[in-house]
């Protein structure tokens, strides 16, 4: 099973790079190409994968053709590939925003080609992602479950409708900006009291990740550990009003509605 890869941005090189470490693509198997060479090239050799020339070269060749560029380029790369796009092909599209509908339009009607719509977050690179799917009527059960099981390896996934791809996109493809964004400002806190910013991130960053996975492990809401931290009259519950105060909630919310909106405005 050959696996290409049109496009070489970030989000292609985490998924490439979960697999790689997990040993659960080889990779001879994997294929790549993009609009700049100078980037997939030199990535492929360090990689150990297949670097091509073309897009049109690379689908003939693969298997499993992963959609890894920008939504507004999207249309035109198909119109590049789909006439060596067959239905034996699968199509993965990890455009933010471009429906299956839309991708299936693209190809024309006279085409049934199994597509998959992922929306996976970077931290697919580290085995801890999530991973979001949704598949067109042209895709089997099993080849579904084979590419799920892929997914499986670099984190967690999860199948939903595409109505809900754009809160989705806020909440695990975005979102993993908020949290360094939130880590690095309790860093920031530290070096004002003293520590290194070195030090003072690691701190921080242990305790989201410990903080995260006590709730992915346990059956308490995150609210009902907020208040088991919160002693009475305590440090814990004088800075979380403090937060508050500050509008934390709020902007949050705010940020996740802003994501929401972008996302959409690109249908």
């Amino acid at each position: 099973m050959k696996i290409g890869f049109i496009g070489a941005g970030n989000m292609a090189k985490a998924i490439i790079d979960g697999w790689v470490a997990r040993k659960t693509i080889d990779t001879k198997d994997i294929l790549i190409h993009s609009a700049h060479r100078n980037n997939y090239e030199s990535y492929a050799n360090r990689m150990g994968i297949k670097a091509y020339g073309t897009n049109s070269d690379l689908v003939r060749d693969a298997d499993i053709i992963f959609m890894a560029v920008k939504p507004f380029i999207l249309a035109s790369v198909i119109d590049e590939i789909k006439e060596v796009v067959t239905e034996k092909k699968l199509i993965i599209s990890m455009a933010s925003g471009v429906s299956l509908a839309e991708i299936n339009d693209c190809f024309g009607d006279n085409k049934e080609i199994p597509t998959i719509r992922i929306m996976p977050n970077v931290n697919v690179e580290i085995n801890e992602g999530m991973t979001a799917f949704v598949r067109n009527k042209f895709v089997s059960d099993i080849i579904y479950e084979q590419i799920k099981s892929l997914f499986d390896d670099l984190g967690r996934t999860l199948e939903m409708p595409e109505k809900d791809f754009s809160i989705f996109v806020a909440l695990a493809g975005s979102s993993p900006a908020y949290v360094y964004y939130f880590i690095d400002a309790m860093a920031r806190s530290g070096v004002k009291y003293g520590l290194t910013k070195k030090e003072a991130t690691e701190i921080a960053a242990q305790a989201v990740l410990g903080s995260a996975q006590k709730v992915l492990v346990g059956t308490k809401s995150p609210m009902d550990m907020v208040d088991e931290v919160c002693s009475p009259g305590g440090t814990t519950i004088a800075g979380l009003l403090a937060m508050e105060e500050a509008g934390f909630l709020t902007a949050v919310v705010k940020g996740i509605d802003a994501t929401v909106l972008k996302d959409q405005a690109t249908h």
